[in-house]
């Protein structure tokens, strides 16, 4: 069941029901957005710090046909593991291990499994993805590295947006508050394609670690239709002894990707 895998490895399984990509259709009034040469490097100041993670939080998915209201329970090493089980009244309906290697998942609904890893869904997808992306945007930071990219900087609605300036297909956009240089929104557009991913991140509290967003809000849309992913934190705590444990269910079937 599609939006099950979806919840369990969010935007990432987003994009496998098809919704890549997209280009920014919004024009809003732009002027030209002083020079700061250090807007990255204060960006990264925000950085999280923290060896593990865990969150409770209750996630809502729609698209052209349903709507379905789940609670996600998400665990992070901080850069080797994450594991997502996701549950409907209390029961596990679809569970997630990623490592850098290796995603593995399955689901309850069709009794399915999938065991691979991110080159077979990279191309799969059509779209280049990694452990890093999946960790980056639980915990509301850019899917890319702004370091090693050059950027167009302009204000749009009191943001500072940075626009990757390499001419590609995908274009990439990714919109700071010019306060603490949080990150607001990150949109990833198509416009051949008419495809756009936009993702946005608001409720920020401040830890020890660091800061992270309460609320992330996905939005993919694509020539078929639109599907929304809404995640909101109930609880969060860092640095924890956590456990990872992960094994698919006697009898169910392998999803075999081509």
């Amino acid at each position: 069941m599609k939006k099950y895998i979806a919840l369990v490895i969010v935007s990432i399984f987003i994009i496998s029901c098809k919704s890549k990509s997209v280009a920014v259709q919004n024009t809003p009034t732009e002027v030209e957005a002083k020079k700061d040469n250090k807007v990255i490097e204060k960006y990264y100041d925000n950085k999280l710090d923290f060896k593990t993670l865990y969150i409770k939080a209750n996630a809502k998915y729609v698209d052209e046909k349903q709507s379905q209201n789940v609670t996600a329970e998400i665990k992070i090493e901080n850069d080797k593991q994450i594991l997502v089980s996701v549950r409907f009244l209390g029961i596990t309906m679809a569970k997630a291990l990623i490592t850098p290697t290796t995603v593995s998942y399955y689901e309850k609904i069709n009794g399915t499994y999938y065991e691979g890893d991110f080159t077979t869904l990279s191309k799969w997808l059509g779209t280049e993805l990694d452990y890093s992306k999946v960790q980056n945007l639980l915990v509301g930071e850019a899917f890319d590295d702004l370091r090693k990219s050059k950027y167009t900087q302009t204000i749009v609605e009191n943001l500072l947006r940075l626009e990757d300036e390499k001419e590609t297909a995908i274009k990439k956009a990714f919109f700071l508050e010019p306060e603490k240089y949080l990150l607001q929104k990150e949109e990833i557009s198509q416009n051949q394609e008419n495809r756009k991913l936009e993702i946005l991140y608001s409720g920020h509290k401040t830890f020890d670690q660091g800061t992270l967003p309460t609320s992330i809000e996905i939005n993919a849309i694509q020539p078929k239709g639109k599907t929304d992913i809404n995640l909101n934190y109930n609880s969060i705590s860092f640095n924890e002894q956590l456990s990872f444990p992960y094994s698919v269910p006697s009898g169910y079937k392998k999803v075999l990707i081509k």
